[in-house]
C-alpha cells in the first residue's frame, strides 16, 4: 500500500479507523466522481432523451465491474440499495409449501433475522435456527458436521453470511452447497455478502449460492445507499418480486399485457424504480483506486499478516478472550475482555484517542476490521492503547 492512497481518504487524516465492516470511509476521488455524475445529469436534463443513454451506460459499466468481482454473468446481477433489501425482497418472492422450513444461523444481522421471522409468521412456516455460536472450536469441519443436524428434506432455504459479522468466520460455501444438494428436494442457499465484498476474493465462491447480496459502503469504501445481488438462473425461475416497479418491467406498457410476460426474465426483475445513479460512479472509482493500489494477492497477504499480528498480541493478555481460536483468514478480529461491566466505556475511551473500533451486540464483544489501507503502526497503536486500558 502506498501512502498516496491513504492521503485520498479525508477520514484517515484525523483518526485511526478499524470499522470498515460497519462503514468504510470514502476517498475524495469517489466523492468527486459522484458530484461530476450529478452535474452531468443536470447538464443533460434529468428527464430528457439525452440523459437515458448516459444512465444506461452508467448501469452497464457498474454491472460489468460487479460481474467480474462476483464471477457471474451480468444478466444475473440486480442493483439494490443495501444488503438487507437485497436479501429480503427476493426472499419474500419465494413460495413455500406448508411443510417447508426456513433455516437461518444465529450469527445473522438483526435486520435479516427480523425479516425472516416475519416471513415465517405470515406464511405459517417453520423457522429453524442453526446455533453457530455454540460450536467449539469453530472451523470448516465442525461447522459442516454441525449444520448436517439441521438440514433435512423440508429445508427450503438456508440464510447465512459468507463472513459472519460478529465472529469473522468465513463460511465454506462450496462444502455447504454440496451438503444441501444431498437432499432431492429443491432447496436454496441465500448468502449475505456484506462482510465479504471488497474484503476477500469471492469470484470463485458466489456461484455456489442462489442469492448473494453485497453492499457498496463497507469494505469497498463506496457510497451508502447502493448494493447489488446475484441471483442464480434457477432462483430466478422460481421467484417473482414482492415489490414491483417500472424497472422490473420489460416495458412500461407491460402492465396491460398478460401477466406471464410482464417482468424481466433476468435479475432486473428485482430492481424497483428510480435510484441514485451518481452513486454508481462513486463505487466504480473506489473499486478502481483500491485495485490499482495493490494486487488481490498482495491485499490478501497484507490483511492476513496484520489481522494475525493483532490476534497474536491480544492473545498475550490474560483477560482477553479471542473469539476465533485458530489463526485468522480475513480482516475481522473479534475478542472479549473479561470482568468489564460497561464495555461501551472501552470503545469510548479509545474514541477519545481517535481510535475507532466497534462493540457488536450479539454476542456483546469487540470487533476490529483490518483493511488493505490499514498500517502496522495503526495496529500497534491500538494494541498499546488496549494494554493501557485493561492492565
Amino acid at each position: 500500500m502506498s501512502e498516496k492512497i491513504r492521503s485520498l481518504f479525508p477520514s484517515l487524516e484525523n483518526k485511526f479507523y478499524f470499522n470498515y465492516g460497519g462503514q468504510g470511509p470514502m476517498p475524495s476521488p469517489s466523492l468527486n466522481a459522484i458530484l461530476e455524475s450529478w452535474n452531468r445529469i443536470q447538464e443533460l436534463g434529468p428527464f430528457t432523451e439525452k440523459v437515458w443513454p448516459y444512465i444506461s451506460q452508467e448501469v452497464i459499466k457498474t454491472k460489468q465491474i460487479l460481474s467480474r468481482h462476483l464471477g457471474v454473468s451480468v444478466k444475473n446481477i440486480a442493483l439494490t440499495e443495501n444488503t438487507t433489501s437485497g436479501m429480503v425482497l427476493p426472499l419474500w418472492g419465494m413460495k413455500f409449501d406448508i411443510n417447508d422450513e426456513l433455516l437461518i444461523s444465529d450469527c445473522e444481522h438483526p435486520g435479516i433475522v427480523a425479516a425472516a421471522r416475519e416471513f415465517c409468521i405470515r406464511n405459517d412456516i417453520v423457522l429453524k435456527i442453526f446455533p453457530i455460536q455454540k460450536i467449539t472450536p469453530l472451523n470448516n469441519e465442525t461447522f459442516i458436521n454441525e449444520i448436517k443436524k439441521y438440514i433435512n428434506i423440508n429445508t427450503k432455504a438456508l440464510i447465512i453470511s459468507h463472513i459472519l459479522w460478529n465472529f469473522g468466520f468465513k463460511v465454506p460455501l462450496k462444502e455447504l452447497s454440496q451438503e444441501l444438494k444431498q437432499y432431492k428436494n429443491e432447496n436454496y442457499l441465500l448468502v449475505d455478502g456484506a462482510q465479504s465484498f471488497g474484503h476477500i476474493k469471492i469470484s470463485e465462491e458466489v456461484k455456489y449460492s442462489d442469492l448473494y447480496a453485497i453492499t457498496s459502503h463497507k469494505w469497498a469504501c463506496g457510497p451508502e445507499g447502493l448494493g447489488a445481488i446475484y441471483a442464480s438462473d434457477r432462483f430466478l425461475s422460481i421467484t417473482n418480486p414482492t415489490i414491483i416497479g417500472w424497472k422490473s418491467l420489460k416495458r412500461e406498457q407491460g402492465i396491460y399485457e398478460p401477466y406471464q410476460d410482464l417482468l424481466h426474465e433476468d435479475a432486473r426483475k428485482f430492481e424497483i424504480a428510480t435510484s441514485c445513479i451518481p452513486l454508481l460512479a462513486g463505487l466504480r472509482q473506489s473499486i478502481s483506486l483500491l485495485e490499482n493500489d495493490i494486487t488481490e494477492y498482495e491485499k490478501h497477504l497484507k490483511i492476513i499478516k496484520l489481522s494475525n499480528y493483532l490476534w497474536f498480541e491480544l492473545k498475550q493478555f490474560k483477560n482477553i478472550n479471542l473469539i476465533l481460536k485458530d489463526k485468522l483468514s480475513n480482516g475481522i478480529v473479534s475478542f472479549d475482555i473479561e470482568n468489564i461491566s460497561d464495555k461501551n466505556k472501552i470503545v469510548h475511551a479509545l474514541g477519545e484517542k481517535n481510535i475507532w473500533i466497534r462493540l457488536v451486540e450479539d454476542p456483546k464483544w469487540f470487533r476490529v476490521c483490518i483493511h488493505q489501507i490499514t498500517t502496522q503502526e495503526e495496529v500497534g497503536l491500538l494494541i498499546d492503547e488496549i494494554r493501557k486500558l485493561i492492565t
